[in-house]
């Protein structure tokens, strides 16, 4: 195990109210140039999680009392077994898909609708897109995926599912007051008469610390950080993420060995050290991916 410097702050778990699953692992049908887990299409080192996986988690979350789940990648949609673990998900808990939207066809749109319609609990989806143009998003998302992102979301509206939007914040114009509006203009355009929108700093790992560079050594939490309430505002606190290597302590530190805490839930209950520079990131920021 590695030193755990002196100073640095531990969170503890007060209760699994989010479950992650990195259902795609790090497989993409996109190479995003701000990915922090730089997924793609040949990157393998988390590869898809199993419905037969992953039924033995929803079993224990539930007995630990989870209040959601979120699926996530690489692109959810590769996997094939998608649509089925959602069938399984929804009987236990809230269940919200982050995806990139370019295998949102009708007929797949169709069948989410049914499914969110039958289900005990409720189906959401994030849909990813980092400009109000293709000038700004296709740099970042690759060339044609805004229009190929757009479809999708109006695929999803067609079908009756309003998706959130989740946008980071990779240029500086996109978390302004002008820049948000710009984004409200254009779904509102594709006739979503109640825009959703989630902006999101950039993590300084992965591909985004290709492109723009790595954290400073000075962005590391120290215990004289915590605010009044600790670090409860962090997702940490709340949320554990399984991949297809085992349980992780949260949704950004899946490419950090430190990041893993066990292979079954059970196992990564206790406290964990703050000392990734992501950490700073969530804390100065806020960040949550959760709505």
């Amino acid at each position: 195990m590695p030193t755990i410097e002196a100073g640095t702050p531990r969170v503890g778990l007060r209760s699994l109210d989010t479950l992650w699953f990195q259902v795609a692992g790090t497989i993409c049908n996109l190479a995003c140039t701000h990915c922090f887990v730089s997924a793609s299409p040949t990157n393998r080192t988390h590869e898809f999680l199993s419905l037969e996986a992953i039924l033995p988690y929803l079993e224990e979350a539930a007995a630990l009392g989870v209040k959601e789940f979120y699926f996530t990648g690489g692109e959810p949609f590769l996997n094939p077994e998608m649509e089925s673990i959602l069938e399984k998900a929804l009987p236990v808990a809230p269940a919200t898909v982050l995806t990139n939207g370019l295998l949102l066809d009708t007929e797949r749109c169709r069948r989410l609708r049914r499914l969110a319609d039958q289900a005990d609990y409720s189906l959401d989806f994030r849909v990813s897109l980092d400009g109000y143009a293709p000038e700004t998003n296709d740099p970042i998302r690759g060339e044609g995926t805004f229009d190929r992102i757009l479809q999708g979301v109006s695929n999803l509206v067609e079908a009756g599912l309003n998706p959130v939007i989740t946008v980071t914040e990779v240029y500086e114009d996109n978390g302004t007051v002008r820049g948000k509006e710009r984004f409200f203009e254009l779904l509102r355009g594709l006739g979503i008469t109640k825009p959703r929108l989630k902006m999101l700093p950039v993590f300084q790992i992965g591909a985004e610390a290709e492109r723009t560079g790595a954290y400073e050594t000075w962005q590391r939490l120290r215990d004289s950080d915590a605010l009044d309430e600790g670090w409860s505002h962090l997702q940490c606190s709340s949320c554990r993420m399984v991949t297809d290597q085992g349980v992780w302590v949260c949704p950004i530190l899946i490419n950090e060995p430190q990041g893993k805490m066990g292979d079954a839930l059970a196992e990564t209950l206790e406290p964990f050290p703050l000392d990734h520079p992501a950490c700073w990131t969530c804390h100065v920021y806020g960040v949550s991916c959760k709505t």
